[in-house]
């Protein structure tokens, strides 16, 4: 079975290099510019270890307590191999601390408390040595303004980027957003990538521009984006989340 799924997870990871590659070339870019994010959430460690062993170094998800002991068990696993971990979905203050603990990046801060309770988790974890450098975030940023979906509105993003500069814990990496329903793809990455351009002129650490999961990612990569978080593209259907 692992060599089955080995074979499954190499072809989907081709189909999705070739679409990167295809849609880079539309746009005048290069391939290097774009990291792919396995998100794999719901999905085993297992999946993650084969991914890494196939060149895959980066990891994308969205619930603490699956995260944390599936990152547990591919640095067991792979102990020489150099993994990042990042943290994409909506999250409680009251879990900083431990996503502190396994994720190398946090895509989806959305409010100056959020970004103070990171602060504070990463301080400590300083502290106690278990962390050697400050923690990397992006905002996420909304663009319908709905507010069960996650995001700081667009209205607010060079708020939050200021506050999340003035700290000493965090390094501002740049922002993410998911294209909603209702509006048009290219639409939604175009205003995305705008406003990310305005917290980039004063933050120039924000150079990350993440956007485009599976079924748009080619359209992201038209409009900069230059990280695309890709699950069923890349891993087919949800499978069970690992213990």
């Amino acid at each position: 079975m692992t060599e089955e799924r080995r074979a499954q997870l190499e072809a989907g990871l081709a189909d999705v290099r070739e679409q990167i590659a295809d849609a880079c070339r539309a746009a005048g870019r290069s391939p290097d510019e774009v990291k792919l994010l396995a998100v794999t959430k719901t999905f085993p460690a297992s999946d993650a270890i084969l991914l890494a062993g196939l060149g895959v170094t980066d990891f994308a998800e969205n619930r603490d307590q699956e995260a944390a002991p599936k990152a547990a068990e591919v640095a067991l696993a792979l102990p020489d191999t150099p993994v990042r971990w990042h943290m994409v979905g909506r999250m409680q203050r009251n879990k900083a601390r431990s996503i502190v603990g396994w994720a190398d990046e946090v895509q989806s801060v959305d409010s100056p408390r959020l970004a103070a309770a990171l602060a504070k988790a990463a301080a400590g974890a300083r502290t106690r040595g278990s962390r050697t450098e400050p923690l990397s975030v992006l905002i996420q940023a909304s663009l319908d303004g709905d507010p069960e979906r996650g995001g700081v509105p667009l209205s607010g993003l060079l708020e939050l980027a200021d506050e999340i500069g003035r700290s000493g814990e965090l390094i501002l990496r740049g922002v993410m957003g998911v294209a909603p329903l209702s509006m048009d793809p290219r639409a939604a990455f175009e205003l995305l990538s705008k406003a990310a351009d305005r917290v980039r002129s004063d933050h120039p650490t924000a150079v990350e521009l993440s956007a485009g999961m599976s079924g748009d990612l080619a359209v992201a990569i038209g409009q900069g984006s230059t990280c695309v978080r890709v699950g069923t593209g890349l891993l087919g259907y949800r499978g069970l989340a690992s213990p």
